[in-house]
């Protein structure tokens, strides 16, 4: 039953006859075939399903995807992400070009640092409202952490709160309309001869492009196979990105890296999958559990990023204090329990 792919008699007329459909691994959320057609072309077919949703937020969920990669089907240069056949809303499915995975390779991030950059720099303010705008830290966030440092006894200097509330603003996605993936994890890209694509655009959005190059530093937060990476490739892959940024619209990549780092490490939300976000503050967990995602625990992936944050903050003119209290929960952490692991490194990429 699962190997039948739902095509409706617009599709079949518009893609053309399944004649052999293997049902792909995918998220709980969705069903993933690739097809084989009966003029022997090959295609993916995808059906969000409402699996732990409602039927409107299924619904809003694929109108998301359709959109992202509609926009993202604008690269004028070698594609970013695969085009779109065909779709049906009330079935939510969507047919989608087949493209060739040509696996494992050591220098992966430069390809996905550039690819990622053209993807964000495809849309413009004239754009605003054709996704929802990106959806970053709150002021319930920021006490979360702020609840978090006092439950380990480190010390919280007034100016914190302040230091916090500011960079909220300064995280305000409104100005920004670049073309967010949502999700851009090892695994949601597939290298070609012409370069990386992205694929599952669920949480496509609009905002700041440095909350997504942030992910190399932060240790890919949205992902269950978190990793670090260290300083001579970190500088590479963030030059590749802002130089193709800079050549594609002759600016500057905006904003402050440190503060998309910042805000990162203040939403609990980013220790825990996508099913468990929103359910509970996971922040107010970590002093009495470790729970694991993938093959990273919670604690883990904390400590990395509080060790970057205060890091990318000693010098800051706007995270002074948040570096510092970053640095003393991190030693707190690492005091408390000691057998926690780095991040595995960024060579040690699942495929």
């Amino acid at each position: 039953m699962m190997n039948r792919v739902p095509f409706n008699e617009a599709l079949l007329s518009t893609v053309g006859t399944p004649e052999r459909a293997r049902l792909l691994d995918s998220s709980p959320r969705s069903r993933v075939w690739r097809v084989r057609l009966a003029d022997r072309r090959l295609v993916i077919v995808k059906q969000i399903t409402d699996d732990g949703d409602t039927d409107a937020d299924a619904n809003t969920r694929f109108a998301r995807e359709v959109a992202g990669l509609r926009l993202a089907g604008r690269a004028s240069g070698p594609a970013v992400a695969p085009a779109v056949l065909a779709t049906d809303l009330p079935s939510r499915v969507m047919v989608l070009e087949y493209v060739e995975d040509l696996g494992k390779a050591d220098d992966w991030m430069l390809g996905y640092a550039e690819s990622l950059a053209r993807l964000h720099a495809l849309t413009g303010p004239a754009d605003a409202g054709a996704l929802p705008v990106w959806s970053g830290p709150t002021a319930a966030d920021a006490e979360s952490f702020l609840t978090l440092a006092r439950a380990l006894d480190v010390p919280v200097p007034s100016t914190v709160s302040d230091e916090l509330a500011v960079l909220l603003d300064r995280l305000d996605p409104t100005p920004h309309h670049a073309l967010l993936h949502g999700d851009p994890c090892p695994g949601n890209d597939l290298r070609t001869a012409d370069g990386v694509r992205f694929i599952d655009f669920e949480r496509a959005s609009l905002g700041n492009g440095l909350v997504e190059l942030a992910y190399f530093r932060i240790g890919f937060p949205t992902c269950w196979c978190a990793m670090s990476v260290t300083a001579a490739p970190l500088m590479e892959v963030e030059d590749v990105y802002r130089t193709t940024w800079r050549g594609l619209t002759g600016k500057d990549v905006p904003g402050d890296l440190a503060d998309a780092c910042a805000g990162w490490l203040i939403q609990g939300d980013a220790l825990v999958e996508r099913a468990h976000r929103g359910t509970v503050d996971q922040l107010a967990r970590v002093p009495t559990e470790d729970f694991e995602w993938g093959y990273v625990s919670a604690r883990e992936r904390l400590v990395h990023r509080l060790g970057v944050v205060a890091d990318m903050t000693r010098d800051h003119d706007h995270l002074h204090a948040v570096g510092r209290v970053s640095s003393a929960l991190a030693d707190r952490l690492l005091a408390r329990w000691s057998n926690l692991r780095p991040l595995p490194t960024h060579d040690a990429r699942p495929w």
